[in-house]
């Protein structure tokens, strides 16, 4: 009988071991149970760098992630959908680019809040945006003077 009791306090230590570890990875990754999100679009001429799960930071704090990423047959620009942390409101005047962390970092989306009184609803399009630098054919060209 000893020995159940054992067993049953050993399992209840590792069932709660590998709950502490799935809320930490949600907490890391910021997919933490219960936030909602909501999402707002957003064009531009190049997405280089973004992928499906790229951070979408304010402030140099993560509010989000790049939910998708599609190519506009008609403009020929890429659209990045992106969830937003529900409790963050963001100005109908703001600006998002495609930021880099450094000259060997990645690249995140970043959002600069505007001062409009409205805010952005579920499914509205950011339209102030900046697409990625291209830093190879940025140097290319300083190289050939072009």
């Amino acid at each position: 009988m000893p020995n159940n009791v054992t067993e049953t306090i050993l399992g209840a230590v590792v069932l709660a071991a590998a709950a502490g570890f799935v809320v930490y990875a949600g907490k890391v990754t910021g997919n933490e149970v219960g936030t909602g999100t909501y999402s707002l679009s957003a064009e531009f001429r190049s997405v280089q760098g973004v992928s499906v799960g790229t951070d979408v930071r304010m402030a140099g704090i993560k509010v989000g992630s790049v939910a998708g990423l599609e190519l506009d047959f008609d403009s020929y620009f890429a659209v990045a959908d992106l969830n937003i942390r529900s409790e963050l409101l963001v100005p109908e005047d703001s600006d998002v680019k495609i930021a880099s962390e450094g000259l060997l970092g990645g690249s995140f989306v970043e959002i600069t809040p505007g001062a409009s009184e409205f805010m952005l609803d579920d499914g509205d399009e950011i339209l102030n945006t900046q697409s990625s630098v291209d830093l190879i054919n940025l140097l290319m060209r300083f190289g050939t003077g072009e």
